[in-house]
């Protein structure tokens, strides 16, 4: 069992389920994660290597800090290679204008575990701030998103009153 930033994920798991034990990362961002750090699909925890392994603990501490990818673009069909006489500082001066990072990288704005738990924990208390529908509903430990109240409202009730009086 390897542990990662005091999470433990277990050695026969695929890489991408074991990447959701984090809390605030679900199977669109662990997918993301794998492919951002070359990881198959089909390999499991005890298949990767110590370098993928700090990899992934470096990423996941400060992810906002980490290098954006350099991507570079694939040819079009009609892709005419430069002739031969080109001179060299000439082609890697087109290669790096072409494989500037472009846009913003999803993972750039992840928030794991504590963090991303504060975050939720703000958001509720900003809504009883205010006092909206939903943090007024958050306060009385009632279902949030318009379940039924009559039957089956246990759970909320157990959920929402755990920040009830914080």
């Amino acid at each position: 069992m390897v542990h990662v930033l005091g999470v433990a994920l277990p050695d026969l798991q695929l890489a991408r389920l074991a990447l959701t034990n984090f809390y605030g990362i679900g199977h669109k961002t662990a997918q993301r994660l794998c492919a951002r750090l070359q990881i198959h699909d089909r390999c499991k925890i005890r298949d990767l290597t110590a370098q993928q392994i700090t990899e992934l603990a470096s990423f996941l501490a400060s992810p906002s800090t980490v290098p954006p990818l350099r991507r570079m673009p694939l040819a079009s069909p009609t892709f005419q290679p430069p002739p031969a006489s080109t001179p060299i500082e000439i082609l890697r001066k087109r290669v790096t204008e072409l494989s500037k990072p472009t846009g913003a990288e999803p993972l750039r704005n992840l928030k794991i575990e504590a963090e991303g738990r504060r975050v939720v924990r703000e958001n509720i208390a900003h809504q009883r701030m205010i006092g909206s529908y939903v943090g007024k509903r958050h306060a009385m430990g009632l279902p949030v998103r318009g379940q039924n109240t009559q039957s089956n409202a246990k759970t909320a009730k157990k959920l929402n009153r755990v920040n009830r009086f914080g």
